[in-house]
């Protein structure tokens, strides 16, 4: 090539970076970073990966510290030390992933420690370290934060029954909420932490879909009263909570004898015309279903609700009833039957929270590390919470925003697809007419 066209590769290449580079990242910044990000961000990996472990005693030595010199016993760091090998970095949608090939006798505490200083050596915005399997750490460095900007304009579509695209995760990707893979969830988040827009984003993705919601909001329905007309049942207070519950176990016990006469351990297992519709039930606020003045009466009434919600948390799974717990606190003081329903929700989410003891019970039970980040959330973090995910056990996500008249519009499109429950219908009407008649 003449001076001529290296002239003009070099011009290029200028406009690449002052002008192309900036366009593409406003417009792809996916794009962006496989193009642009990803080779620069490998290069350093692999040029700094060496020196990154021999600072940070991630290396080996293949002879002892030991040595004998006449009878002088000497004992210092060996000089040569063998670095563990790693695989060429893979691309994500965010970072990029490096898998390294332990020694023998290496351990992966040594790479856990060292994650922050792969952040400052690699520039990136996190590190996490896991172990797959065993002698194999994975790596993983995400580039940038993906869950400070603001929600994607477009609208990501789940694809499958009962399953909801409700934000995005901090590797690049949807946070998807799949009932048919998790049954029951638990949303904990103090005020303005983002609990409520995450009900709101969950209830709209599962409006289009063929599935009876049912809210029980005791704060008189002012959260989940905004897709009353999508909803199949609404109850807001701990009285008609009692009798959507209540009629909801019947229901339950009805689809148990459904799939014994048929020979079925679920109800997908039946044929699709003889199968009962999917049913979420979503509880806003818990503990207002717990809390008593200590009364008789008030205890018997929060034992009840605790014994439907149980019920429905054990054997609901297979007969297509699932749960969606969402509470400002949430702890064993509302009483034993919190922590044992808390056992039974397998997905958990926990936003900002204003007691510690409320992301110990959400998150203690699966990952002390997770309890820590969550109550590193700030008050500017709105919408941002730790969810349970394959990767480690927990990740960080944040929700799509649905404003009050988004989720109104909501109901109003797909309220005729709100299926009817004669059982909660005529549970409700009777407790109205049992109340007209006193």
């Amino acid at each position: 090539m003449d001076r001529l066209g290296l002239l003009v590769l070099a011009l290029a290449v200028l406009f690449w970076l002052l002008v192309g580079s900036d366009r593409l990242r406003a417009k792809r910044p996916d794009w962006h970073w496989y193009v642009t990000g990803y080779p620069r961000a490998a290069l350093r990996v692999l040029l700094t990966w060496r020196k990154v472990a021999h600072l940070n005693d991630l290396t080996v030595s293949h002879k002892p510290n030991r040595r004998l010199l006449g009878d002088l016993a000497v004992k210092g760091d060996p000089l040569r030390t063998h670095t563990p090998r790693c695989a060429f970095p893979r691309p994500t949608p965010n970072g990029l992933s490096l898998r390294v090939r332990l020694y023998a006798g290496q351990t992966p505490a040594p790479f856990l420690a060292a994650a922050d200083a792969l952040v400052h050596a690699w520039k990136v915005h996190a590190v996490r370290v896991v172990s797959p399997e065993r002698g194999i750490v994975l790596i993983t460095a995400t580039a940038s934060d993906p869950l400070a900007g603001p929600n994607r304009t477009t609208r990501e579509v789940s694809g499958s029954l009962l399953s909801a695209v409700v934000g995005a995760l901090e590797t690049g990707h949807a946070w998807l909420m799949d009932f048919r893979r998790v049954p029951h969830w638990l949303i904990v988040g103090g005020t303005q932490s983002g609990k409520s827009t995450l009900i709101a984003r969950l209830i709209s993705e599962l409006a289009p879909q063929p599935v009876a919601l049912v809210g029980v909001d005791c704060k008189g329905g002012m959260e989940l009263g905004l897709f009353q007309r999508r909803l199949s049942a609404l109850a807001t207070c701990r009285t008609e909570a009692i009798a959507v519950l209540g009629a909801l176990v019947v229901d339950m016990q009805d689809r148990m004898r459904l799939c014994r006469v048929a020979g079925a351990r679920s109800i997908w297992d039946l044929p699709e015309k003889e199968r009962p519709v999917p049913v979420v039930v979503v509880v806003d606020e818990l503990a207002e279903l717990y809390l008593t003045n200590g009364s008789r009466e008030q205890r018997a009434e929060a034992e009840q609700c605790s014994t439907y919600l149980l019920r429905l948390a054990q054997l609901g799974a297979a007969l297509g009833m699932h749960l969606v717990v969402a509470g400002q606190r949430v702890g064993s003081d509302l009483g034993p039957g919190v922590t044992a329903l808390r056992a039974q929700l397998g997905g958990r989410i926990c936003h900002r929270v204003n007691d510690p003891g409320t992301a110990e019970m959400a998150l203690g039970d699966l990952n002390k590390d997770a309890v820590t980040v969550a109550q590193s959330i700030g008050e500017t973090e709105q919408g941002v919470a730790v969810t349970t995910g394959e990767l480690g056990g927990w990740m960080r996500g944040r929700s799509h925003m649905t404003t009050p008249s988004e989720a109104q519009a909501t109901a109003s499109e797909y309220g005729g697809l709100a299926p009817r429950l004669p059982g909660v219908v005529r549970a409700l009407e009777d407790l109205e007419g049992g109340d007209a008649r006193e």
